[in-house]
């Protein structure tokens, strides 16, 4: 134990060190990618400034393959699945107390979530070989057998329930259902969980889609940290091993998943004025943006910045605040995933100030979408995200994030380092053109919960 606390603690003073050489360093850490036998394909930053690594592991088997009328499937399988492992081979069966206390042992860290394309799993852990090893085969354990117990998923199905039911009662809650109903429908990106989804999962329907999804050969492992490729080939092998055993020759394991609907672009506007008593109203407007691997990205992130997403120095902060005080706080954001995610507008305001915020809002944006940025925004904003672009890559688990977003969205391996590049390439007809490409204002969802009626 006093050598682990040494090695945390040297683990620490060497991050501290890392941060200020992060950018330099940047273009000696090259991204290493490669397939395993078994499909799995595996991208690695061999980055040895601090002795620890920290693992994502994606899968195709977020909540869009949610069936219907289960709604927060995906979730409930990542909940459990750090809920206790079977026994195996000699080590003994864990409930959720003897892993966690087993994790602790180790100073490492696993768990799971499922988002709304990947589920994903992820561990951290120095790499003092004795301590990865154990690390390495307990996440591997999780992976392939969780214990399902029956007791415990009933008792976190009624602590989810009533949060959910709590979450109802609040505004923000109703227009964000409102919202998500109003730009994607029926498609999977706007279904939430709610009371009666999760009364239909039973520990059957999370053991078929785990065993239907989680797969080796459709995972995409991100690796950053002090490992060298022929290690980290090893450290996937030994994740992955258990999960290939419990499968077999089971051949539906890695055949081609049914493609998701596609989001449809909306065909005429959506307005919602949704009576609430509350002290603030919600005024949202969205419609669908773009998938992340547009070749508009990096263009709508500019762009984004400049309307709303740059906050005090953004247009909308501008006119809504600055100008006239509607509200403390508004903002733009875009969330692409493998498909258009929503592009929104958000503020809180009193009541009666509602109908007035909303116009407003609506006025910035439509200018925006005709004009585009002038010049003097273009340079402040591409100012401002190519000086923090040290703050995206300034931690392992950081560049984690990163590695991951370039395997899970098929980017190039030079992504990282030409971004600053062609954030500075663009001109304002780039950004212009991609806001308009994207954005219908005219054709939008807006709503409101609380506004004066």
């Amino acid at each position: 134990m006093k050598n682990m606390k040494k090695m945390v603690a040297s683990s620490v003073l060497a991050s501290v060190g890392l941060g200020f050489g992060a950018t330099s360093a940047w273009a000696l850490l090259p991204i290493q990618h490669w397939t395993q036998p078994s499909g799995a394909q595996v991208w690695l930053v061999d980055s040895p400034g601090i002795p620890m690594v920290d693992v994502q592991m994606d899968f195709d088997a977020g909540s869009r393959r949610d069936p219907a009328n289960q709604v927060g499937l995906a979730s409930a399988v990542a909940l459990m699945a750090s809920k206790g492992v079977t026994a195996q081979g000699s080590a003994p069966a864990l409930d959720e107390n003897g892993l966690g206390q087993a994790w602790a042992d180790l100073g490492a860290s696993f768990g799971a979530q499922a988002g709304r394309d990947s589920f994903s799993y992820g561990l951290r852990s120095l790499t003092e070989p004795a301590l990865l090893q154990r690390a390495v085969a307990l996440a591997a354990r999780q992976i392939a057998s969780p214990s399902w117990p029956q007791d415990v998923w009933l008792r976190e199905r009624e602590r989810w329930t009533a949060a959910i039911k709590e979450s109802d009662t609040r505004p923000g809650t109703v227009a964000g259902k409102a919202l998500s109903q109003g730009v994607f429908g029926n498609h999977p990106y706007g279904a939430r969980a709610t009371a009666e989804s999760l009364s239909r999962i039973d520990l059957s329907d999370m053991q078929s889609f785990h065993r239907r999804l989680i797969a080796a050969c459709r995972a995409k492992v991100s690796i950053v940290g002090a490992v060298s490729r022929e290690q980290a080939d090893q450290l996937v092998q030994q994740l992955l091993a258990p999960l290939q055993a419990a499968q077999g020759q089971d051949a539906s394991a890695c055949a081609p998943l049914p493609d998701v609907p596609k989001v449809q672009a909306l065909k005429a506007p959506v307005n919602e004025n949704i009576p609430f008593a509350s002290a603030q109203a919600q005024v949202l407007i969205a419609q669908p943006g773009i998938a992340r691997n547009s070749p508009d990205f990096m263009a709508v992130l500019v762009g984004n910045h400049i309307l709303g997403g740059g906050g005090f120095t953004s247009r909308l902060t501008e006119e809504v605040r600055e100008k006239r005080g509607l509200s403390y706080s508004v903002y733009s954001d875009f969330s692409p995933g493998l498909d258009a995610g929503a592009f929104t507008i958000a503020l809180q305001t009193r009541p009666d100030q509602a109908a007035e915020a909303l116009k407003v809002s609506q006025d910035t944006l439509r200018r925006f979408v005709a004009d585009g940025p002038t010049e003097k925004e273009l340079k402040a904003a591409k100012d401002n995200l190519i000086g923090g672009f040290a703050l995206r890559i300034d931690s392992n688990r950081k560049l984690l994030g990163n590695v991951a977003n370039i395997a899970w969205n098929g980017l190039p391996l030079d992504y990282l380092e030409h971004w600053t590049e062609r954030v500075q390439a663009l001109t304002v007809r780039d950004v212009r053109e991609a806001m308009q490409r994207m954005l219908q204002p005219d054709r939008m969802v807006t709503v409101v919960v609380g506004g004066k009626q």
